[in-house]
């Protein structure tokens, strides 16, 4: 009967965190599909990402970071790029080198480089400064400028579809 107990007692633990993950997800993650090749090779066209609606509720974004982001006030579709600005960084690209603050940054997820250069831009206070992995082919804020914290979504956290293409971002 002992044995019983503990067996029911795992599975209504189970089925407890079951639910727990469920409301986590429902409220706090969102499933976006990627549509253009921007940010290939590290998210493919077609696939789906998992964002986290609530990580930037107690922080703000870091370098590095992939976020999901409203491109215009008026726009619903949403844009995931890479952060590489900061407020207050001053960011310069010259023949496809990103310079923050005057030092070159080291961005081994870029496989397709742009060889363009961009004037110097300081990003503003409550903003980031965006690229797309693939600089070759992205829509960012070289040609938009800096979001505005108040347009990000959320943290890009993992490729979760096709099956082939689930891992960490």
């Amino acid at each position: 009967m002992s044995r019983l107990l503990q067996w029911r007692s795992l599975a209504g633990l189970a089925l407890q965190l079951a639910i727990l993950a469920l409301l986590v997800t429902a409220f706090f993650m969102r499933a976006s599909q990627v549509w253009g090749p921007s940010m290939s090779p590290s998210i493919a066209p077609g696939e789906y990402v998992l964002i986290d609606t609530f990580a930037y509720r107690f922080g703000t974004p870091r370098r590095g970071d992939v976020v999901a982001f409203h491109a215009d006030d008026g726009v619903h579709d949403v844009f995931i790029k890479r952060v590489v600005g900061l407020p207050g960084d001053r960011i310069r690209i010259e023949r496809g080198v990103v310079y923050v603050d005057g030092a070159a940054l080291a961005e081994p997820y870029v496989r397709y480089p742009d060889q363009r250069s961009f004037p110097g831009v300081l990003v503003p206070a409550d903003s980031v400064y965006v690229l797309g992995d693939n600089r070759a082919d992205s829509d960012d804020s070289r040609s938009f400028g800096a979001v505005p914290d108040g347009r990000i979504v959320g943290r890009a956290l993992a490729g979760i579809w096709p099956p082939s293409f689930v891992r960490a971002l």
